[in-house]
Order: structure tokens, then C-alpha cells, then sequence
């Protein structure tokens, strides 16, 4: 993890000019600000990579042009740790939700055809951000409301960072250095949903659930939204791998999670339909809810069932 963050943050320290050549973002590739096609920004620049040797080795060589396999060698080890936690988590929810095959999930995830992404923020100083406006892509225009979409207080003089969305793979796991902004919205002890800042730790690994997987298992885990409020006077750094399906591979619900008092939520779709969906949404948007299956068709499905 260290080798990791010493190699981003040395890129990351380049020249604008110098970093624009591993981008622009499409989705894959090096980014500044813009988030997905349809508009979102956030003060961020980031890269993007596709989690196999073949792709990262590709994107090394404009990444690191001096030594790009040094630069893939410490990637494809770090994704290799990520991917065996990955399956070790999955597998255990596989056997706490009595799956027949409790390696279902981790499957999916290491099928050769795989979709799975590394993605690497870095968020700059905030009471330094002015120092990006020599950029065209980094031009910052102004300081976001002080109040968030959904009822949310920003810090004072917080940015959004990366905005509020919840992650559309099976699984992610963030790691990040000491700095604090990572806030996830959920119900407080009078079930009043609210934003809440996650305490940084650099020797944790946050897990999230991600859309599939709650389309996977009917519901019973939850794809909790989160944002990131940029609000240090220390760059914030976060790796996140996402664990996903391949592009042909078909989501449902897993029999084990359907029961009369539980029916079918969401319709069967395949990760290539899913991310289309995703790709022409703003990234705020609650996609799976566009899956869902309406009571008349979920009647018509239990009784088919039966």
C-alpha cells in the first residue's frame, strides 16, 4: 500500500501538461474534475484503470514513461491483495446468507471476463485549491452551497469532493491516507437518514456494498450512498478497488433471497445493460430504483414461482 501511494502521489506532483497524457478519462485513463459524461464535477483528479495486468501494463506507459513496469509491477500487486480480500469477504456473506454455492459472488468476480477497476483519487488541498487554476480541466469557479442535496450540512468552507452516489459493482474497497472526508448517509437512532463523517484511519479498508450485489441478494445488503467533502489543508488520497461482474453477466436475484414474504425486487439485467444505465444517469441518481419490479409484477413472479 505504501509502494502504491508513493507511486500516485508522484504522478499526481506532475505537470498538468505531463498528466494529460494518460487522459483524458473515457472512462478509463487520467481525470480532472469531470465525473462520468453528463456533467458532474467534483475538486478531484484521479485515474481510472481496468483491474488485469494487460490493461495496467498499457496504461503504465503513459503514466510512468521513465519505468512503466515498475508502475504496473506495484499496481498488480496491489490488485492482487484486493481481490483475494474481496473474495474472502464475499464468500463469507455468501455462507451468512445460506447460499448453495457460497462462492457464487466471489465467482463473478474473478470470472476471466471480469469488469473489475482500480480507481485512484486524489483531492487537493483545499485552502490551496487556487493553485489548480492555471489548468483549463482544474479551473475552479467557486465554492459549492453550503448546504447538500438531501438535508446535508457541508463542513465550513467544504467542497464537494466527489459527490453523493452510491457504487454500482458488487463490491468496493476504499483505503486512504490520514486525511478526513469521507461521509456516508444513513438513518440516525431516530431513523432520520443523515450525513455522517467516517473517522480516517490509513490501516483500515472500508468495504461497500454495491448496487449488484443488493440486486443480488433482494435487498437484504444495502448499497449505501456516500460522498467526499474536501474540506483539509492536506491532500486527501484514496484507492478503491471495485470488484465486479463481467460485462455479459446476467443479475438476479439468488433463489436463497426470494421468499412469500420477501418477493423478487428487480428485474434480471446483465452489468453491460446496468452500466449503460449508469453511464447516461448524473452520478446522484438511485439507478437500481429504475430496475425495480412494480407489486403487480412481483405478484405475477411469486406465483409463477409457485
Amino acid at each position: 500500500a505504501a509502494r502504491l501511494d508513493a507511486a500516485t502521489a508522484a504522478f499526481f506532483a506532475m505537470a498538468p501538461a505531463e498528466k494529460q497524457r494518460a487522459g483524458p478519462a473515457s472512462p478509463l485513463g487520467y481525470g480532472c474534475r469531470s465525473i462520468g459524461f453528463n456533467g458532474d464535477v467534483g475538486e478531484l483528479e484521479y485515474l481510472l484503470l481496468h483491474a488485469n495486468p494487460a490493461a495496467v501494463a498499457h496504461r503504465a506507459r503513459t503514466i510512468d514513461a521513465m519505468d512503466p513496469s515498475r508502475f504496473s509491477a506495484i499496481v498488480n500487486e496491489y490488485i492482487e491483495a484486493m481481490k483475494k480480500l474481496a473474495c474472502e469477504i464475499l464468500d463469507l456473506l455468501g455462507e451468512g446468507l445460506g447460499l448453495k454455492d457460497p462462492r457464487y459472488f466471489s465467482k463473478l468476480t474473478t470470472n476471466a471476463d471480469s469488469d473489475c477497476l482500480l480507481r485512484i483519487n486524489h483531492y487537493p488541498p483545499s485552502c490551496n485549491i487556487h493553485k489548480l487554476d492555471h489548468d483549463d480541466q482544474c479551473n475552479i469557479k467557486s465554492l459549492v452551497s453550503t448546504k447538500a442535496s438531501n438535508g446535508g450540512n457541508l463542513m465550513a468552507g467544504g467542497r464537494i469532493g466527489f459527490g453523493e452516489h452510491s457504487d454500482p459493482q458488487i463490491l468496493s474497497l476504499l483505503r486512504a491516507n490520514d486525511v478526513e472526508g469521507l461521509q456516508v448517509f444513513v438513518p440516525d437512532h431516530e431513523g432520520k437518514e443523515m450525513w455522517v463523517q467516517v473517522p480516517s484511519d490509513p490501516s483500515a479498508i472500508f468495504v461497500n456494498v454495491g448496487d449488484v450485489l443488493q440486486a443480488l441478494t433482494n435487498g437484504r445488503l444495502i448499497s449505501i450512498r456516500h460522498r467526499v467533502i474536501a474540506t483539509a489543508c492536506r491532500p486527501r488520497l484514496s484507492t478503491i478497488y471495485f470488484a465486479s461482474p463481467p460485462l455479459h453477466a446476467r443479475i438476479s436475484a439468488l433463489p436463497e433471497t426470494i421468499t412469500a414474504s420477501s418477493p423478487r425486487r428487480y428485474r434480471s439485467f446483465t452489468w453491460a445493460e446496468y452500466k449503460t444505465t449508469m453511464y447516461s444517469l448524473r452520478l446522484s441518481h438511485s439507478r437500481l430504483e429504475l430496475f425495480k419490479i412494480d407489486d403487480d409484477d412481483s405478484d405475477n413472479a411469486s406465483e409463477g414461482k409457485a
